[in-house]
């Protein structure tokens, strides 16, 4: 990969290092469009099960980089939409890739850090992890991760944390459920990340990718008859696959599955 980013391929499971530790894994530009392609391109792969989003050093992301906010400080409005738009395609691309994403956080996560968390399907952090949502203490707003923050931290700890930028602990984000699990320390931590990758590699592969979806299209909808239409035909395809069919079969007939 890159001095930013590294990739590193184990069996069925990626994994997605930041590697930017003297810049606490600090976005600019470059990241960005790295991340975005990265996740395009493994989300294309369909013998992958898992994708471990990870970081080296001390915290897993402070949001912007100094440097490159030193540069957009004379930017349009034209030229601020652009940029944006760039880190919404970014967490657009991790959050739709089909194949799940576990945030491995083992340090403080800050303003941006916390969107890219986000959107990630499970998220496991040590517990002296803090998060913030620091953007007003700059006059800013954290606007473009906030479809995903708001998902998984709610809406009622979003309206305190947006307005206060106050830092709080992984406990707290634990308890508010953005945070999936908690580890007393990094052993712990990867303990843990690899158990949830080795469950999420166990199961059906195209089931995996279809209950990503479901829950991604299904939620907050009004429960009409066109989406109980849509559920059943949704397990009619996936007991009509092939992989449906056999992992039937191997349950029914007490068999190993076919896709250990």
């Amino acid at each position: 990969m890159t001095e930013s980013l590294s990739l590193v391929r184990t069996g069925h499971v990626a994994r997605v290092t930041l590697n930017r530790p003297q810049l606490r894994n600090a976005f600019n530009e470059e990241v960005i469009a790295e991340l975005a392609s990265t996740f395009d391109t493994l989300g294309r792969d369909p013998s992958l099960r898992a994708i471990v989003l990870a970081a080296e050093g001390k915290a897993f992301c402070a949001g912007a980089d100094l440097n490159w906010m030193k540069s957009m400080a004379g930017y349009s409005w034209d030229e601020n939409k652009a940029d944006a738009g760039k880190l919404a395609e970014m967490l657009w691309a991790i959050y739709n890739c089909p194949v799940p994403v576990i945030a491995r956080v083992q340090g403080d996560v800050y303003a941006g850090g916390v969107g890219l968390v986000s959107v990630c399907d499970i998220v496991v952090a040590v517990e002296s992890a803090g998060f913030c949502l620091s953007e007003a203490k700059l006059g800013l707003l954290p606007a473009t991760i906030s479809p995903y923050v708001i998902r998984a931290l709610g809406e009622q700890a979003s309206r305190r944390y947006f307005v206060t930028a106050e830092r709080f602990s992984a406990a707290e984000a634990h308890r508010l459920g953005l945070v999936h699990e908690l580890a007393d320390s990094v052993e712990a931590l990867d303990a843990k990340v690899d158990a949830l990758a080795g469950a999420i590699a166990a199961n059906g592969p195209a089931a995996v990718r279809a209950c990503k979806k479901l829950v991604q299209d299904v939620a907050h909808q009004p429960i009409t008859p066109a989406l109980r239409d849509d559920t059943a035909r949704r397990i009619a395809d996936i007991r009509a696959s092939d992989e449906g069919r056999a992992g039937v079969q191997s349950f029914l007939n007490k068999s190993p599955l076919p896709w250990i």
